[in-house]
């Protein structure tokens, strides 16, 4: 079922038990390494955390992205794969490579300079021929925009998709991944008008609560929606916060949330003690470098399910 009403949704969430044996969090994670780092002009063109006036240092994006890699490794095996000059972006692979369990999926990016990974043998490979996952194939479906785990916030326990509508994801691509994840619920709504993914502004903690910015909603009825799906255990962001990126953080594990530096800092004791009190410590990695790109420690992160 694929919804746009807030009502719906959460009558369809009630009738929906966790699914039995379905983990919260990944098994593993891979990411892909910068490689001569640098700012993709097109990807700025839609995505308003990005500066092409700041000036970027590539080997203080690699350090912090090994940095990254190793942190991370306290939660689950973590892999990573070689980066390529010609694909800027690629430091954030979630947006283009996804797993549910037995199936890698691929996604349909908006940009071509982001298209351009969707051709990468090597991940194609490591999943197909090393893992033997089946793969779903949307990079060629020019119907449709569909950027995967960053359009796309999924509740892995409850097969519960939530997807915001922006350039990088249409309601084609909605359908499409809710179909290639095998979701059983996906609640869609429109980011608001200066967003540009879902994971920026909402970050889901193992499945029993919510880390939202509610100004990236365009509905705010729809942040309210799914704040009362985690039986209102939601740690709610200020514009400021967001910008900061607090809302594109990760749960590897059920007791610790990911998030960059800047973004654990701007937290409040208040926020802080209740992610304490909802289970979660925070895991924190300096990513400021990264962050230039437009996207933080999530974004980074792609997850083996």
């Amino acid at each position: 079922m694929i919804t746009t009403s807030p009502g719906e949704f959460l009558e369809a969430f009630a009738a929906l038990a966790p699914l039995p044996g379905a983990a919260a969090t990944a098994r593993a994670a891979f990411m892909v390494a910068p490689a001569e780092f640098a700012l993709a002009q097109e990807s700025a063109r839609d995505n308003r955390y990005m500066d092409l006036g700041l000036m970027v240092d590539p080997l203080k994006a690699l350090a912090q992205h090994g940095a990254l890699a190793q942190a991370l490794r306290a939660d689950v095996p973590v892999i990573t794969f070689p980066g390529d000059p010609a694909t800027p972006d690629a430091v954030f692979p979630n947006n283009v490579f996804a797993t549910a369990p037995g199936r890698l999926i691929v996604g349909r990016m908006r940009h071509r300079v982001r298209q351009r990974e969707a051709a990468r043998g090597d991940i194609r490979g490591f999943f197909g021929d090393v893992l033997g996952y089946d793969e779903i194939d949307l990079s060629a479906r020019g119907d449709l925009v569909a950027e995967l785990t960053g359009a796309l916030v999924i509740d892995r326990a409850r097969g519960i998709g939530y997807c915001g509508l922006s350039e990088r994801c249409d309601p084609a691509g909605a359908e499409a991944m809710h179909q290639a994840f095998g979701l059983r619920l996906t609640y869609c709504f429109e980011l608001a008008e200066t967003e540009y993914h879902t994971n920026v502004v909402l970050t889901l903690l193992a499945g029993r609560a919510a880390i939202i910015a509610a100004d990236g909603f365009r509905d705010p009825a729809a942040a309210q929606a799914i704040a009362t799906a985690c039986g209102d255990r939601a740690v709610w962001l200020s514009p400021a916060q967001k910008q900061a990126f607090a809302g594109n953080a990760i749960t590897l594990s059920d007791h610790r949330v990911w998030m960059s530096a800047r973004a654990a800092r701007s937290l409040t004791d208040a926020q802080r003690e209740a992610l304490a009190g909802y289970g979660f410590a925070v895991g924190a990695v300096e990513l400021d470098e990264i962050e230039k790109a437009g996207g933080s420690l999530r974004c980074c992160v792609g997850e083996i399910y």
